[in-house]
């Protein structure tokens, strides 16, 4: 993460590690700490939360869980979405230095370290000292040292942390991304295969001429995640990963926006688009009215999160047996390696901040201790014992009906209880796979196809700091893409495609793209250092 990769922070909080410590000061004291929400339970406080998501919709209703930490902690939250453009929400609270209690955002993103650096942001480890020394024992270690900054303090926690470690200790972590297809129409064209550009193109035109419709809507060939103005993940990150394009070649970043056969298959979804295949809504459509196209089945294949569409799934499996989505063999590169899928790493997927302008940091420290607890997870996890969960030889075994609702109607689900990581702003999935359900069936497929590909990448999470030379020239190369990705899509023909990719390599060159690439090679290097 841009200045936080750097060893010299590593070796501060693994120094306060190794010698018995959570933090930057020793706390031996605390091993007994009472956690501080317990202590003030019985005085309300309501506690702003932003969350940099236009696509989060969940609110602190009357769910099981919502009460339930209410009536634990005294604290009910106020959550607050960006309507549009998530980038300018959050900077223009950041300008106006109004940001709320909680902010959540990308670990990735570039206004983590502009925060701390305006110092909008305060330190967790001084209000865990000050208010809420529990905080210490329930926080990972590993996640505390590798967020440390280099002023000894600690400002995010992430959710959904792995360390490389967890990955020799469990086989069952599997990644997100998948290449998935419907089932039905899969098995009625033979299972062909779609691991080549020919076989994957022909697939698409079978699909599109043998099954045109279910229920009266049209079948759409490729369902892909939006694209905005840095390009399309499904295009960029995902079918890279399938292709297995590497991070580095010779201890150096690799460019893979260039890579052969990165490119190759770049023009078979050309040669689609050209055909009619990708009808216009594929370039508008966000995730909410994508979700909505899955659950109705609309796709034949798909580039995707299959954790993104697992509500949507549930829909499917019900209301038309035998159409979901499975998970197979997706594009290869021309050696056919295996996929490689990036699982989640130290970093996590988002991280959580407290704001300077917290009226209340007492009570902000604390509720961010009680939902890292093993308490506070196995509520937003599994619920409350007696009414969605019973205890069987000492493990959380969720109730056959609220499995059944969970698995049937998420949203009158959340609606009564609100568990099964509703609100996953602190998730902690490691510690959470003790209490895992067994999945639904159409869940468990494409979880499970992902286990022998799943790679750590953590080492090659780059971030930019807001303001850097690197940063400006990052975000500029970002916008020159997601102008000339559609563009290459929809070229008349392969050499119109070469000419505009080689127009964007040329001013992506003139742009800065060396010191890019610099950048990101040095931070790899310190991140596998800290490692």
């Amino acid at each position: 993460m841009g200045k936080v990769l750097r060893f010299a922070a590593f070796l501060l909080a693994a120094a306060a590690v190794a010698a018995g410590c959570s933090g930057p000061d020793s706390r031996e004291e605390n091993t007994s700490a009472t956690p501080g929400w317990q202590r003030t339970a019985d005085t309300p406080v309501t506690l702003s939360w932003y969350i940099n998501f236009s696509w989060f919709t969940s609110t602190w209703d009357d769910s099981l869980v919502a009460r339930t930490i209410t009536e634990e902690t005294g604290a009910e939250l106020h959550f607050i979405t960006p309507s549009g453009n998530e980038w300018e929400k959050l900077n223009s609270m950041m300008a106006s230095d109004t940001l709320p209690d909680f902010v959540t955002l990308g670990h990735w993103e570039p206004q983590v370290n502009q925060m701390i650096a305006d110092g909008q942001v305060l330190a967790l480890n001084q209000l865990a000292d000050t208010y809420d020394p529990y905080f210490w024992e329930v926080a990972h270690p590993q996640r505390v040292a590798w967020y440390t900054m280099p002023d000894g303090n600690l400002y995010a926690y992430p959710n959904s942390s792995y360390a490389p470690s967890d990955y020799e200790q469990y086989n069952n972590i599997g990644a997100n991304q998948a290449f998935l297809v419907r089932r039905d129409i899969y098995e009625g064209l033979g299972s062909p295969d779609m691991t080549t550009p020919e076989g994957f193109i022909q697939a698409v035109r079978n699909a599109a001429a043998q099954y045109g419709s279910l229920d009266g809507q049209p079948l759409i060939p490729i369902g892909l995640y939006d694209f905005d103005k840095d390009g399309c993940y499904s295009l960029e990150a995902i079918l890279m990963n399938l292709l297995a394009v590497p991070f580095e070649r010779d201890g150096a970043a690799y460019d893979r926006y260039t890579d052969p056969d990165y490119i190759t298959w770049l023009k078979a979804f050309r040669q689609l688009c050209h055909e009619g295949y990708f009808p216009a809504d594929i370039f508008v459509d966000r995730r909410l009215q994508t979700a909505e196209k899955v659950a109705d089945g609309r796709y034949f294949c798909m580039l995707y999160q299959h954790t993104d569409i697992a509500d949507q799934q549930k829909v499917v499996y019900e209301k038309y047996p035998g159409c979901q989505y499975i998970a197979v063999d997706g594009p290869k590169n021309a050696a056919g390696d295996p996929h490689t899928l990036p699982g989640v790493g130290i970093n996590g997927w988002t991280v959580t901040l407290v704001g300077n302008n917290c009226k209340t940091p007492d009570r902000a420290i604390q509720l961010l201790s009680y939902l890292i607890s093993e308490h506070g997870q196995l509520t937003t996890y599994c619920g409350v014992e007696g009414v969605t969960y019973d205890k069987v030889d000492g493990i959380p075994v969720i109730r056959p009906d609220v499995l059944a609702l969970l698995n049937r109607d998420r949203v009158e689900y959340n609606r009564l209880y609100a568990a099964d990581n509703t609100y996953w702003m602190l998730q902690d999935l490691a510690m959470q796979q003790q209490w895992q359900p067994e999945q639904h069936p159409p869940l468990d497929q494409p979880r499970q196809w992902t286990y022998p590909y799943t790679i750590y990448t953590g080492q090659y999470e780059t971030t930019y700091a807001i303001g850097s030379e690197e940063a400006n020239i990052h975000g500029k190369i970002r916008e020159e893409w997601g102008r000339t990705l559609p563009q290459l899509l929809m070229a008349d023909s392969d050499e119109t495609f070469d000419r505009l990719l080689d127009s964007f390599c040329r001013k992506r060159d003139a742009l800065g793209f060396a010191l890019v690439q610099k950048e990101a090679t040095r931070q790899m290097a310190a991140a596998k250092d800290r490692l």
